[in-house]
């Protein structure tokens, strides 16, 4: 199901921002006014270009997200989110009823260079879903939350320092295997994308344009290198190479 959120709310996500890989305006000496012929003719293909993807991508990663989950709540709900000014974005969360939503934003739909990329960050970001991510991380959360209170009470400190402590305790928590969520979802994502009918190789390709985040003590996600290898690496497994 495809729905268009004029102003998303502030949701728990799996995954952080994806950083813009070119300029937010024209280059110095370029001007195009909103509405040239060229501008909307990107526009349509870009919402083409979505619309057609979600319609291929969704019962997919449905049919999977019974297959693996099926406990879950596995109809998807997809939304774009059109707030201006933002930097490329997708992700997975909830709603109050239970139901997963995989987020868009306009900058990230108009930033892939084919249907390919796309397909694979929204296979990623269901993958989340059906791997229950969204879940172990809040429960990772809650275990570094007690842990470092725990610690902090145990050593006489002030009650302000413990609910600080709690706080760092949550977020060391939920990063601890944020990277390794990350793979998982690589790596799904490039089985639904490839029983879509896209090509994950090269949907795996938009790593190549965002910043390496390299291998970061506590980072949220994996060096970009890793990710294109678990993604190739699956493709070959699965003959879509």
């Amino acid at each position: 199901m495809l729905r268009l959120l004029p102003l998303l709310l502030v949701l728990l996500s799996a995954c952080a921002p994806l950083p813009q890989s070119g300029p937010a305006t024209p280059p110095s000496g370029v001007f195009e006014p909103v509405g040239t012929p060229d501008t909307q003719n990107r526009a349509q293909a870009a919402a083409n270009n979505f619309i057609e993807v979600v319609d291929t991508v969704e019962p997919v990663a449905e049919a999977e997200c019974r297959r693996i989950s099926p406990g879950s709540n596995c109809n998807f709900i997809i939304v774009v989110d059109d707030r201006p000014g933002q930097q490329p974005n997708a992700y997975q969360t909830i709603d109050r009823a239970g139901r997963p939503i995989l987020a868009f934003n306009l900058a990230l739909i108009a930033s892939v260079n084919n249907a390919d990329e796309l397909a694979f960050v929204m296979g990623h970001e269901a993958s989340h879903h059906i791997l229950g991510h969204l879940n172990r991380q809040q429960q990772n959360a809650s275990v570094g939350a007690v842990i470092f209170s725990g610690l902090a009470a145990a050593s006489g400190a002030s009650e302000d320092y413990i609910r600080e402590a709690e706080q760092i305790g949550a977020q060391v928590g939920a990063r601890r295997y944020s990277k390794d969520f990350e793979l998982e979802a690589d790596q799904l994502g490039t089985i639904i994308t490839a029983r879509a009918g896209y090509n994950p190789v090269r949907g795996a390709e938009f790593f190549l344009r965002i910043p390496d985040p390299g291998n970061r003590f506590l980072g949220s996600h994996p060096p970009n290198a890793a990710r294109i290898d678990i993604v190739r690496r699956t493709a070959a497994r699965i003959g879509a190479i």
